[in-house]
C-alpha cells in the first residue's frame, strides 16, 4: 500500500509519524509472525512547496515532491489556538486543498486525522459523507460543511473513500485501522500490544468536557438546559418545566426538539451524566454518593445510563 503523508505549514508532527511509525512496527511484526520481511506499506513524506516544511511548534521536517501513484492520502490537522480562527487558517492552503481534490478525484482513498477533516470539508469530500473530527471541533465542522453528516463522537468513520478521525491520538486508531485492512486483525492486535495502544475506540464521549466547550449564542432550549441544570437532584416533571418558561408541554416538546434533535430528559440526563464525570474525576465520593447527587435513587439504573451515554462504567471511567 502506498501512502502519502500531506506535511504542509503548522500541521501536527504527531499526526503524521504516529501513523507512520504504528505502520513500521506492524511490518515488523508481520515480518515475524509470518517468518519472512513483510515491506506493505511505502509511505512518503510530501509537500508542495519548499523541501522543508515547519510542523506546528515550529519543527523543520523534511518533505518531497508527490511522485506516482499513491492508494492513500493523508492528511493531518493543524494547530489551532481558538475555534473562530478556521478561516484565516485554512486560507494559506489554497494549494494543499487542490492537491486534496485532486488526489481523491484520480481515485486515490483521503484519509484525515483530527481537524485534518476541515481540510477536506474545504477540498468537498466531505458532502453528502459521514464524517467526524475532534469533539472539540465537531460543532463548527458541521457548521461549517453543512452538506456533512456528522457522526458527533466517533472516533473513525469511512464512507466513501474518505476516511475521518477523532482527536489528535486518532491517529494511532487510524494506523490499526490500516494495519487491520492490509495484514489482518491478527497482526493488528499484536501491534496494537507493543505500541501499549488500547483496544479499538468507538467513541470519543468518555473524553468530551462539556465545560471546555464554546458557549454558543443563548437559544430557547440553551436556556432550559441551564434550568435543568441547576436543578439536577430535583425529580423531572415535564408540566413544571414549561411553566417556568411559560409555554405548554406540547411547544416545549417542539421547541427543544427542533433545536437539539433531543427531548428536555435527555437534556437533563446528559447534564446528570456530565456532572457525574466531573464528580467521579474530582472527588473521592462513592458511586452511590454521586448518584444521589444527580438525581438517581438507584445506583444500577444511573450506572446503565451513563454507560449508554459515555459508553463506558462509571468505575472505568473514574480509573482513568
Amino acid at each position: 500500500m502506498r501512502i502519502a503523508l500531506l506535511a504542509y505549514e503548522g500541521c501536527m508532527g504527531t499526526e503524521i509519524f504516529g501513523v507512520s511509525d504504528v505502520l513500521l512496527i506492524a511490518s515488523h511484526i508481520a515480518s515475524a509472525m509470518h517468518g519472512k520481511p513483510q515491506t506493505p506499506f511505502e509511505l512518503q513524506v510530501v509537500g508542495l512547496g519548499r523541501r522543508t516544511v515547519n510542523l506546528a511548534g515550529g519543527i523543520p521536517v523534511g518533505v518531497r515532491r508527490p511522485s506516482g501513484s499513491y492508494d492513500l492520502l493523508v492528511v493531518p490537522g493543524l494547530e489551532i489556538s481558538r475555534l473562530d480562527e478556521w478561516s484565516s487558517k485554512l486560507a494559506p492552503l489554497a494549494r494543499e486543498l487542490a492537491f486534496i481534490r485532486k488526489t481523491f478525484a484520480s481515485g486515490v482513498a483521503v484519509a484525515s486525522v483530527c481537524v485534518g477533516a476541515f481540510l477536506l470539508g474545504e477540498a468537498g469530500l466531505l458532502a453528502g459523507r459521514q464524517a467526524t473530527t475532534a469533539w472539540l471541533c465537531a460543532d463548527e465542522l458541521a457548521s461549517r460543511y453543512p452538506a456533512a453528516k456528522p457522526s458527533a463522537g466517533a472516533v473513525l468513520v469511512e464512507d466513501g473513500g474518505v476516511i475521518t478521525t477523532g482527536a489528535v491520538s486518532s491517529a494511532f486508531d487510524l494506523a490499526i485501522h490500516l494495519v487491520k485492512k492490509i495484514l489482518g486483525a491478527e497482526v493488528a492486535s499484536a501491534t496494537a500490544r507493543v505500541a501499549l495502544l488500547s483496544g479499538p475506540r468507538a467513541s470519543q464521549a468518555p473524553f468530551v468536557d462539556t465545560a471546555l466547550l464554546a458557549p454558543g449564542r443563548p437559544t430557547f432550549s440553551h436556556n432550559v438546559a441551564q434550568w435543568l441544570e441547576a436543578r439536577l437532584a430535583q425529580t423531572y416533571d415535564l408540566e413544571r418545566v414549561a411553566q417556568a418558561f411559560h409555554v405548554s408541554p406540547r411547544t416545549l416538546l417542539r421547541r427543544v426538539k427542533a433545536e437539539t434533535g433531543q427531548t428536555p430528559l435527555a437534556l437533563l440526563q446528559q447534564a446528570r451524566v456530565e456532572k457525574a464525570k466531573q464528580l467521579l474525576t474530582s472527588t473521592a465520593w462513592s458511586l452511590a454518593r454521586i448518584t444521589e447527587d444527580v438525581g438517581y435513587a438507584d445506583v444500577a439504573t444511573f450506572s446503565r445510563l451513563f454507560a449508554r451515554r459515555v459508553g463506558e462504567s462509571p468505575a472505568r471511567y473514574r480509573r482513568r
